[in-house]
């Protein structure tokens, strides 16, 4: 049977093991003859579930006891409303840094609710995408918050540095939906971190959020109750029914990422990988990558063939070898390889091979 190779940027691949335990517990989930999907959220099974969903979470991120984690419904886009409800001040300020497709978006629904400053937008420079410096550009004191997307799915862009206010007085807000999981992060640098969960963390239908505690009660009055962190937080995520299918994969994925080592080992296997498809994009002039190597993407590869009329002939025998989901978000066209945590380096090197297959046969 041909192995079939998922680079679907998001819902993406989950790991093959997790989905096999999940299989073999779907009709009898720990031998109560039911799923996990039907039982109750506040019952005791359920409840440990949970609990040890985070515990995992906090022991693979190395999350202080001064955060508190949520798990609540809405994905990352819910986020872009319930941040500036939960931290700003009625006609308060939000700065953001603009990177791709999602800091735009994000900037844009902030925008209903406080008085947006974009500080700075990457560029191209010598047709290269570049995120400026921060000695070019700095947050206000003024500013409820800041926030940036560590990872741009669709533009191919990651951030390796975390942006800092001059007094560390206002909080960094960080979108990590697409790389939150792949390599170790320092908490402390940030106010709020929050990650829709169909990248790197489960199926879709969860968005993760990991807050400061002083941010935690200064919401304002007409925040919806169901993105209200001092309510979900006081319910333990459960003010309502929460995604538990989600919740309940999310925390085998945990555990997975435990058996491989942690973090640190997870952004040695990311690195490997992606170091792989870049040589090969850039070994010759067959193919291309528009985003700087400063800023270049672990999790989402994006590339071009110089000759773009070559690129359903491409997709169409990538996918006959077993190499899905590989086209280019529409807003940019292009291929696009999401190399995830789930990906394995089989996967990739599967498509390098191929990659050079084609260009020897089209170049």
């Amino acid at each position: 049977m041909q192995n079939i190779f998922n680079f679907s940027a998001g819902p993406a691949m989950l790991p093959k093991e997790v989905m096999q335990q999940a299989q073999d517990e779907m009709l009898n989930w720990r031998g109560l003859g039911t799923s996990v999907m039907e039982v109750s959220h506040r019952g005791k099974p359920f409840i440990e579930v949970a609990e040890k969903a985070e515990a995992d979470l906090r022991e693979l991120l190395s999350i202080p006891c001064n955060y508190t984690v949520l798990f609540m419904q809405g994905g990352g886009r819910g986020q872009f409303s319930a941040v500036p409800m939960n931290i700003s001040k009625q006609g308060g300020v939000s700065q953001h840094l603009l990177t791709g497709q999602w800091s735009v978006s994000a900037e844009a629904e902030a925008r209903k609710y406080t008085k947006t400053e974009i500080l700075a937008e990457s560029a191209l420079v010598d047709g290269k995408i570049v995120v400026p410096d921060q000695t070019l550009w700095s947050i206000s004191d003024q500013a409820d918050y800041f926030h940036y997307c560590t990872n741009e799915t669709v533009d191919g862009v990651e951030i390796d540095w975390v942006p800092k206010s001059g007094n560390d007085a206002v909080p960094i807000v960080a979108d990590m939906s697409s790389n939150i999981l792949s390599k170790p992060l320092n908490i402390e640098e940030y106010g709020v971190i929050y990650a829709g969960a169909q990248k790197n963390i489960g199926p879709s239908g969860l968005a993760l959020v990991i807050v400061r505690n002083d941010l935690i009660g200064i919401e304002r009055e007409q925040t919806p109750s169901i993105f209200n962190y001092q309510l979900q937080a006081k319910s333990g995520s459960m003010y309502n029914t929460p995604p538990t299918f989600s919740w309940y994969l999310a925390g085998l994925v945990f555990e997975w990422l435990k058996t491989k080592g942690g973090l640190a080992k997870m952004a040695q296997r990311n690195q490997e990988k992606s170091e792989l498809l870049y040589q090969q994009i850039d070994s010759t002039g067959f193919y291309k990558n528009n985003v700087h190597e400063s800023f270049r993407s672990k999790m989402n590869v994006t590339f071009q063939l110089q000759d773009s009329s070559l690129d359903a002939m491409f997709l169409e025998q990538a996918e006959s070898h077993g190499l899905v989901a590989l086209k280019g978000h529409r807003a940019v066209g292009g291929m696009r390889a999401s190399i995830y945590n789930a990906m394995p380096l089989e996967g990739v090197q599967a498509l390098a091979g191929f990659m050079k297959e084609f260009e020897r046969k089209h170049g």
